[in-house]
This record gives C-alpha cells, structure tokens and sequence, in this order.
C-alpha cells in the first residue's frame, strides 16, 4: 500500500472518518486529565510560585503553533511536487489551527512574562519571530481568500509558506542562534540543569501529547470540510454549465 492512496478524496474521507472519532476522544482525555494534573496537583515552583503552571498551556500551544507550519510547508511541497489537491486543502485547513495555537502562545507568553519580567511583551528575539509568524498565518489565509482560482491559490500560498517557515524556524530554535534575550531556556531539554522537575515535566508532556492529538482531529475535521466544500461548488457549477 502506498501512501500516496491518501491523496485521493475518497480514500481520505474513508480513512479520516475513520480516525477523527478516536483522534477526537485521545486528545480529549489528555488535553483536560493533563491540564487538571498540572494545575490542580502539582505543587507550586519555589521561584515563579503558581504562575508556572501557566506552562501547560503556553508551551505545547507554542510547540504546535511552529509545528503546524511545518505541517503545512510539507503538504505545500508535496502539492507543488506531485499536485495532489488533498495535500493543498490539508494545508489550508491547518492555517487557522496554527494560527490560534500561536495565538495563544503570544498571549499566555504576554500573561506569563508580566510578573517574571515586568513587562507584557519584550522584543525578544523568539518573541519577535513567533509575533512575524502569527503574521504570515494570517497572510497565507487571506491570501487563499483573496485569489479565486484554487489551483492559484495553493500555487501562491505554497510559496509564501517556504518563506514562512524562516520565522518558524527561528521562533522555535531562536536561543541556539542567539545568547541574548529574555526567554528561558527549553522547558524539556536533555540537559538536567535546564529541564523542569519530573513533577512539572509529566504532566506537560501529557498536555503536549494531548495537543499534538487536538491539532490533528482539528485538521482531519477541516480538511474533511474543505474538501466537502470543493465538491459543493464543482456541483454547482456543473448545474449552471448544464
């Protein structure tokens, strides 16, 4: 079996209906056990006090925020290798899912930074490449409703989804290429100086993997949906031809 079965609409809604129920229930159950555990019994940190437990939102909505472009910069590629439509519409459904996950990384970043650094917002090196991000998801999607044409639209969208991907990179992987800056360092790390207790790091990454979950029953939905609106309007125009 290959796995370029999948880009046929059919296979996928065959498929994807399949999925969503399960996708859907999993990430549920982690999302809302992860964020009780971590807010309701863990202990509070001996330097930021209860404000760290803001954490079990904040990071897995950054990591999926990033990692949702890099999604689409997949699916962008493949689209523009092998023009398979599904791979466009998967892109174009995953837009909005990024764009509020960061959304709500700048936000809880904005709530978490007040107390710790004393101001709302800081040009921070990762910051300022997470705040161009939020900004190019809402390019890339008003540049899908701005050209009538999809085949075009996913041409021109792809595109600027590879430029995007530089502030992807960056707000993911800012501390490596500078020093400076007043974001922490990585809450998961393999280093043991830097990574968070045991008692803060399970839950988190329950509510990573319960994100993680969340973001792909959002997409299968929305792609399901986008693809159910293309045949709606190849319908229609067929009508008005006959």
């Amino acid at each position: 079996m290959s796995i370029w079965e999948y880009a046929n609409p059919r296979k996928f809604m065959a498929t994807s209906g399949a999925l969503l129920p399960w996708v859907s229930v999993i990430a549920a159950i982690l999302v809302v056990g992860g964020l009780i555990w971590g807010f309701f019994f863990t202990p509070d940190d001996f330097r930021q006090g209860s404000t760290v437990k803001i954490i079990y939102i904040h990071v897995p909505a950054a990591i999926m925020g990033s990692s949702a472009w890099f999604m689409m910069l997949v699916t962008s590629l493949i689209w523009l290798i092998r023009r398979h439509h599904v791979s466009a519409l998967a892109a174009k459904a995953a837009a909005p899912v990024g764009m509020v996950f960061t959304l709500i990384g700048l936000i809880t970043g904005a709530i978490w930074g007040q107390p710790m650094w004393g101001t709302w917002w800081e040009w921070d090196p990762r910051l300022t490449a997470f705040l161009i991000l939020f900004l190019f998801y809402l390019g890339y999607m008003a540049l899908w409703e701005a050209v009538e044409n999809p085949d075009a639209a996913a041409d021109l969208t792809s595109v600027l989804c590879l430029v995007g991907t530089v502030f992807a990179v960056i707000s993911r992987y800012a501390l490596l290429f500078w020093n400076q800056g007043l974001h922490q360092g990585a809450s998961l790390s393999m280093d043991a100086e830097e990574n968070v207790a045991d008692v803060f790091a399970y839950p988190l990454w329950t509510c990573i993997i319960g994100f993680v979950f969340l973001f792909v029953a959002l997409v299968l939905f929305r792609t399901r949906t986008e693809i159910r609106a293309r045949r709606l309007r190849a319908l229609i125009q067929r009508e008005r031809i006959a």
